[in-house]
């Protein structure tokens, strides 16, 4: 399989945040040649199964990438670039925290090839900030987004979490108008859950944190797309917004369920038939490496009925929508009605998408539309 499009996960972070459930290895000094060293031999495993041609979009997620330093982000890109080349007008996406970025540290990324950045701020409140125990201030925010327009990166994302706690007293309409005064080119909203092995989850467990209500996360959620909307932006997935022509290449590819190859701790792939992920830990995930083993956690292949429910799910995430047949354009009537779908055009054939109020209730329209088609 010659994949078009590649993920590398860096795992380090300073600290873990208090919603966080990713795989992630906090430490003090982050082993960068180590870590180089263990992504070279994966990708030698990788080309060794035919995996790394010419890419279109190359992703480095987290984790916190950045923490690798600006040399070390440089070092990785030439690591990379050994085993895989990128396509005139690749996208290459580095996510990137405020307090890692500085003018100087976006030339370098920019020299060595990043052309895009996915900033994450998540909120532009101190004490929000603080209670998530993100390392930046809002003002270090606003300075990242300055250093990496003068660094000579003009392609850059902005993060945020809404439906925080009611108790943090956050105006979520603030944050929403300070990030729209930084005129990024997409941005990417995502609502606050309660996952039970991290911090927040024990906090909630031991009854010392409340989550947002349910009208309160609707009301957010559908306040931003409003605002976002009428400043220009496409609201074309649902946690994603875009200015016209600057939606995400490499996510977008997720989404339309094209092949991809993951490398690093917890890394998914998928090459159309099987899913695989690699083990989640780092330090399991590099011992694998040093003893020449294959650092996989496990592999699925896709059954019919989980192409079913792939289709469903990623046609109605997204603004292309999907199509449908006679007797499911029945079914759907009474959430057309009730505007939680409509209907739009796509070349000869009409297809159905959610509206953001629709968006609300994605996982049960999907699971019921699923539930239909396996039973055709």
């Amino acid at each position: 399989m010659a994949y078009r499009h590649v993920y590398v996960h860096v795992p380090f972070c300073t600290r873990r945040c208090s919603y966080c459930d990713f795989s992630i290895a906090v430490r003090r000094t982050v082993p960068v040649r180590e870590f180089l060293q263990a992504i070279r031999t994966e990708l030698v495993v990788r080309r060794a199964a035919g995996a790394c041609r010419e890419v279109d979009t190359l992703y480095f997620g987290g984790g916190t990438p950045t923490r690798l330093g600006a040399d070390g982000v440089v070092a990785l890109l030439e690591v990379v670039r050994e085993f895989v080349s990128l396509t005139a007008g690749a996208e290459v996406t580095l996510e990137a925290n405020p307090e890692d970025i500085s003018e100087a540290s976006v030339a370098a990324w920019q020299r060595a090839g990043v052309n895009r950045l996915s900033i994450g701020v998540q909120s532009f409140d101190d004490r929000v900030l603080r209670w998530m125990r993100r390392v930046h201030d809002a003002e270090a925010a606003r300075r990242a987004v300055q250093a990496v327009r003068d660094g000579g990166i003009s392609e850059f994302s902005l993060d945020l979490i809404f439906a925080v706690p009611e108790s943090l007293g956050r105006d979520w309409s603030r944050d929403v108008s300070m990030m729209l005064s930084l005129e990024p080119a997409h941005v990417s909203l995502y609502g606050l859950t309660v996952e039970p092995h991290t911090p927040l989850g024990r906090w909630h467990a031991r009854g010392e944190i409340r989550e947002s209500s349910e009208e309160r996360y609707e009301r957010e959620f559908l306040d931003a797309h409003q605002r976002l909307t009428g400043g220009g932006f496409e609201h074309y997935e649902v946690s994603n917004f875009a200015r016209a022509g600057r939606r995400a290449r490499h996510n977008s590819a997720y989404w339309r369920a094209v092949p991809y190859l993951g490398v690093g701790p917890s890394a998914h792939g998928y090459d159309g038939e099987f899913r695989r992920w690699n083990t989640e830990a780092y330090a399991a995930w590099q011992s694998a490496l040093l003893l020449g083993t294959d650092p996989v956690g496990g592999v699925e292949r896709l059954t019919p009925d989980n192409r079913v429910a792939e289709a469903v799910y990623l046609g109605l995430r997204t603004r292309d929508g999907l199509a449908l047949s006679d007797q499911e354009r029945q079914h759907v009537q009474p959430w057309l009605e009730a505007q939680w779908m409509e209907w739009t055009e796509s070349g000869r054939t009409s297809h159905v998408r959610c509206t953001a109020t629709g968006w609300l209730r994605l996982d049960a329209m999907a699971a019921d539309l699923t539930a239909l088609r396996g039973r055709s």
